[in-house]
């Protein structure tokens, strides 16, 4: 499946180059506005980048918290440092333990819900800004042929951005 996506700086234009697409005879069930009073970023089905990037930190914590854990645990056997006097040895050992945990959950959180945030999302993010800066987005998808199409009759607009993309499957 092919998509061609281009952001338009108002209503006005995007009904125009909806009405400008169906005068060339695509078949507008392919063919969507996005912005205020049409589809949203979420019914189109734009990825929330906050999603990906909960994965991914959910992913590594699963991983980092229990070596995390066995890390300061060792870590503390190793270097036998008391952290609390009223606990012994083995209660240190687990304090430590304990803290290595915490040092992976917040690795996990940061390096993977910040790496998440920023990689995972592709493209979705700018577009979802410049639906929120109150721009519209004329979406064609469908054949290659009818992308080519588009793209020819969406250039008369002067988008600010008229970007195509292929899906593979």
């Amino acid at each position: 499946m092919n998509y061609v996506i281009a952001v338009l700086p108002d209503r006005i234009q995007a009904e125009a180059a909806y009405s400008a697409l169906e005068k060339e005879g695509l078949p507008m069930e392919q063919v969507s506005i996005l912005g205020k009073g049409y589809k949203s970023a979420d019914e189109f089905g734009l990825i929330d980048p906050n999603q990906p990037a909960r994965k991914q930190a959910g992913l590594l914590s699963f991983w980092l918290i229990p070596f995390g854990f066995v890390g300061g645990y060792l870590f503390n056997v190793s270097t036998g440092f008391n952290l609390v006097e009223s606990v012994g040895a083995i209660g240190n050992h687990l304090i430590g333990g304990l803290l290595g945990a915490v040092a992976g959950a917040m690795g996990s959180f940061f390096v993977g819900g910040g790496v998440g945030a920023s990689v995972g999302s592709g493209d979705a993010l700018p577009y979802r800004n410049r639906l929120n800066q109150g721009k519209y987005l004329v979406v064609v998808s469908g054949a290659a042929n009818i992308t080519t199409k588009a793209t020819s009759v969406l250039r008369q607009f002067n988008p600010e951005n008229l970007q195509g993309y292929a899906t593979q499957g």
